[in-house]
């Protein structure tokens, strides 16, 4: 390529444009991170059932509440999802099924009652403090609402020394005694709710369990556990390996057909650092909208990149179409680049036209069944935007230089 192509092709906008993209994904992927699914990081997969089928609004408020408990327990990466109008999944990447199946299952139904009369609900929480461990005690003290504060006292005047029973779930869980400032009718907002283990280790776990039920409040419907499914690490870290080597092996042979059937390695370059160049820019984005990157959205990734190889060689073998020279040169470079384009995009339309549907059933039915081929369809509709709209004109840009 003579300087003057060199130059015009560095200036070119749309070469520009992906070197700022590749910059801005290399940023993402080095402090965002990619997020890795069940299948390589491991983790648990847990599937809730609903005692009856709910509107959208009351799904809404199941999901949000176990999502808001797992947080407050101090699970990371995790992902509820409704599937349905009665069923949730809850997937957890790196934890088992033991620490959280408590918690997820719970339904968090908190009562006060003095007597047979209701003084507290879960409704009359304000906030929830960190609870106080001594050696195999602990209490949890939280604060009530001004109105709940008045309805205790009101139900605990002249009940001194009676005992308060707290449930959690219709268990009780404590029953300290009405104090004498309260069966004088003084209202308090703090209230505590105390407890004792065999060992200091499950007196913070208990405590933390109530903490994080009382924090989120009980969910609107009873619900059971119905699955439960573990996933090792370990073959996450096989499946990493062998994708490393089986992507140098593909390398490899790509390079090796295009030397065979062009003749020259002038080509395999340009048409590898395309392809490295897509794979960046989509795990970038992933990295960005915080898609996992799990089997699924592997095997997207892999159809996208086959796909823009073979959108590559379209484009050279147009350019390159003819059996003289002299018959090149009557064709102009840019009208058989844009015949080779009229091409990619009619077979990318055709492509994505067969993914969206199954991207929608994904999306819409969660990650049982042939949901969780929504990785799959969602990862290859981002590869293959990033190839017509980004890598292929600029691949393009570069081959109309050499020939020219």
């Amino acid at each position: 390529m003579k300087q003057k192509g060199v130059m015009e092709f560095i200036k070119d906008r749309r070469v520009i444009l992906l070197v700022v993209l590749l910059i801005g994904s290399i940023l993402a992927i080095s402090t965002m991170g990619i997020q890795q699914g069940l299948d390589l990081k491991g983790g648990s997969l847990i599937q809730i059932q609903l005692e009856k089928p709910v509107d959208t609004a009351t799904m809404n408020t199941v999901t949000s509440v176990l999502d808001k408990r797992l947080n407050i327990f101090g699970v990371k990466d995790v992902k509820v999802r409704s599937s349905g109008n009665q069923n949730v999944i809850v997937e957890i990447a790196g934890v088992q099924p033991d620490e959280v199946s408590r918690i997820v299952g719970t339904p968090g139904k908190f009562l006060a009652k003095i007597g047979n009369e209701t003084a507290l609900t879960g409704l009359d929480i304000v906030s929830v403090e960190s609870p106080i461990i001594t050696d195999t005690q602990y209490a949890v003290p939280f604060k009530v609402s001004v109105e709940g504060a008045n309805k205790f006292a009101e139900i605990a005047k002249g009940k001194a020394g009676q005992p308060v029973d707290m449930y959690l779930d219709d268990k009780l869980i404590t029953s300290p005694e009405v104090s004498p400032e309260l069966a004088a009718g003084n209202p308090s907002t703090s209230v505590q709710i105390s407890g004792g283990a065999d060992s200091k280790e499950a007196a913070e776990a208990q405590s933390k369990e109530l903490e994080t039920l009382l924090k989120s409040g009980a969910l609107p419907v009873k619900v059971t556990i119905v699955g439960v499914s573990s996933v090792s690490p370990d073959l996450g870290d096989q499946f990493g390996q062998g994708a490393l080597i089986a992507g140098i092996l593909a390398i490899l042979a790509i390079s090796a057909i295009i030397i065979i059937r062009y003749r020259t390695p002038l080509l395999v370059m340009p048409i590898i650092i395309t392809t490295l160049a897509e794979l960046v820019l989509i795990l970038g984005i992933a990295a960005i909208i915080r898609w996992n990157i799990d089997l699924a959205a592997i095997a997207g990734i892999i159809a996208a990149i086959g796909t823009g190889v073979d959108d590559q060689i379209i484009i050279t073998d147009e350019v390159l179409k003819g059996k003289s020279i002299k018959e090149r040169k009557r064709r102009r470079t840019k009208y058989k680049i844009k015949s080779a384009f009229f091409i990619i995009f009619a077979s990318a339309g055709t492509l994505v036209a067969a993914m969206l549907p199954l991207a929608y059933v994904g999306f819409s039915r969660g990650y049982t069944g042939i949901g969780v081929l929504s990785g799959f369809a969602f990862t290859t509709i981002i590869g293959i935007a990033v190839g017509i709209f980004i890598t292929r004109p600029v691949y393009a840009k570069f081959l109309e230089d050499i020939i020219d």
